[in-house]
C-alpha cells in the first residue's frame, strides 16, 4: 500500500479544522471559518496564501477568468472551505479543477457547515512526485 500524501500535514491541517469547528460550531458564513484558519496557520508559523490566483490557459492563451484557491499552503497543499450542509461531487469537482490548474498535488476539501467536521483528501494523479513541504514544521 502506498504512502498517503503530506499525511502528517493533512493530518494537522484537519486538526486545526476540527478545533476551528468545534469553537465555532455550524451555521456561520464560509468566510469567518477561513478568517478562523488564518489564526490557526499564523499561530503554528505555517507558510500559506490565502485566495491565491491561478490562471487558465487555453490554446497559450491566457483566459480572462480565473481560479482562485482558497488557501494554498506551503505551496503543496490546496485548501477549499466549505459551509454547506453537505458537500457534493460538484465540491469534489471544482477541487479537481483547481489542483489540476495549480499543479499542485493534493487538495484537502473542508466542510463545516455540518453537525461534524466534513472533510476529503483529494490527490490528481498517482503519477506526479511531490515536492517537499517548505516550512511546515509539525
Amino acid at each position: 500500500m502506498s504512502e498517503l500524501l503530506y499525511k502528517d500535514e493533512v493530518f494537522r491541517l484537519v486538526g486545526f479544522c476540527m478545533e476551528i469547528h468545534r469553537e465555532l460550531g455550524k451555521g456561520l458564513d464560509e468566510v469567518i471559518y477561513k478568517d478562523a484558519l488564518v489564526v490557526e496557520l499564523q499561530r503554528a508559523q505555517i507558510p500559506f496564501a490565502r485566495e491565491r490566483k491561478y490562471e487558465v490557459v487555453y490554446k497559450g492563451i491566457i483566459l480572462p477568468h480565473s481560479y482562485f484557491a482558497d488557501f494554498v499552503i506551503a505551496d503543496n497543499i490546496l485548501v477549499e472551505v466549505k459551509a454547506v450542509e453537505k458537500l457534493s461531487d460538484a465540491h469534489t469537482k471544482q477541487v479537481l479543477n483547481y489542483i489540476a490548474a495549480s499543479k499542485l498535488a493534493l487538495g484537502l476539501l473542508v466542510n463545516f457547515g455540518g453537525d461534524s467536521l466534513e472533510w476529503k483528501w483529494i490527490v490528481l494523479s498517482k503519477n506526479q512526485k511531490p515536492e517537499p513541504l517548505k516550512d511546515f514544521r509539525l
